[in-house]
């Protein structure tokens, strides 16, 4: 009975302490990861596409933690008004027109931001553009425009920087693509088709640089209320089309705000994490595809049969131009909120 007893106490200390010591285990591995998480404070960060949308907010963000921030985008309209709200934050920001589409405006861009605030720390390729209609609307040139932005744009924009950073001795990159960069959505093939481009660029680059100490982050976002589809570029039975795009960006269940997506971004970024994927519907339908893509294939279809068939003209509106008593209801409210909160402007984009 006495042995039974000791037995029963030894058992009891030996579950404690493997309690504690895993405990402590954790402890030190969290107080370890953050001594040497990536710290912002001094930091120089581009990002593309920041004049509006998650690249403003991305820029918000990374101001509020000291970094020295500095924005590009087409539009010089866009551009100043970016630039007063960033100034309500930091002295120590740069907003540089540039269509990164362009290589040689690219490489300007860069030497300006090396001049002006040092070397690049951290480089953010958010620029993109939508375009969404049946795969009978769409031209060479959509698929073109497509490829540049988001394939082209953080190729060059990647190897501009990847010289300074080599020198550094390291650096962060963070590629947002999409979960059309995983799963290709009917009716937005230039778009999906131009994301997988990127991801494999993103992700094999990941591997390739880490040697040098630079760590790229995938970013593999679902739907985001960022005000984005008033300016996607719209084919087909276009009060239809924008209509269901819209509805769904502002879907509580299948979007996300904007101001987490940039946080878990941002997060991710400092950890150094080699992908991360937004909202828990993006998530399922990733880890699906890998299961079954044939079965997402066929649902696919059945989406397809659901949406708008091609009538209507091949010359593109955008989307505010496209816009209906179907695509204004109490089921677009979180867009049309994020529309304003992210300076969202019907006559311009974010390349």
């Amino acid at each position: 009975m006495g042995d039974s007893k000791n037995n029963s106490s030894s058992i009891a200390k030996f579950i404690a302490g493997s309690a504690l010591a895993a405990g402590g285990f954790f402890a030190a591995k969290k107080l370890v990861s953050s001594f040497n998480k990536f710290r912002l404070s001094g930091k120089v960060v581009l990002i593309t596409g920041g004049s509006r949308g998650l690249g403003l907010v991305l820029a918000r963000h990374f101001a509020d933690e000291g970094a020295k921030v500095a924005i590009c985008a087409r539009s010089v309209d866009e551009l100043q008004r970016a630039s007063e709200d960033l100034a309500g934050r930091t002295t120590h920001f740069l907003a540089v027109p540039c269509d990164v589409t362009d290589q040689q405006q690219v490489q300007n861009m860069i030497e300006q931001i090396s001049k002006e605030m040092g070397n690049i720390d951290v480089l953010i390729n958010n620029a993109s553009i939508i375009q969404m209609g049946p795969m009978e609307s769409m031209t060479y040139e959509d698929y073109e425009a497509a490829m540049k932005t988001h394939f082209w744009g953080p190729f060059y924009t990647m190897n501009e920087v990847l010289p300074d950073m080599i020198g550094m001795g390291g650096g962060r990159i963070v590629n947002i693509v999409s979960i059309g960069g995983k799963l290709s959505f009917p009716h937005l093939l230039p778009y999906t088709t131009s994301k997988y481009a990127l991801s494999g660029l993103s992700e094999g680059m990941a591997a390739e640089l880490k040697k040098y100490n630079i760590n790229i982050t995938t970013v593999y976002p679902g739907f985001m209320r960022t005000g984005s589809p008033m300016n996607i570029d719209v084919k087909g039975q276009y009060q239809k089309e924008y209509a269901w795009f819209k509805i769904s960006d502002s879907l509580p269940v299948l979007s996300m705000d904007v101001d987490k997506a940039a946080q878990k971004i941002i997060e991710a970024m400092k950890k150094g994490k080699k992908t991360i994927t937004l909202t828990i519907p993006a998530k399922i339908a990733i880890a699906a595809h890998g299961i079954s893509p044939g079965f997402i294939i066929s649902f696919f279809d059945l989406i397809n049969n659901l949406l708008p068939e091609m009538k209507g003209g091949h010359k593109a509106k955008k989307g505010y131009e496209s816009a209906s008593k179907y695509s204004s209801t109490f089921l677009s409210k979180k867009t049309d909120e994020a529309e304003n909160y992210t300076l969202q402007k019907n006559n311009s984009d974010s390349i």
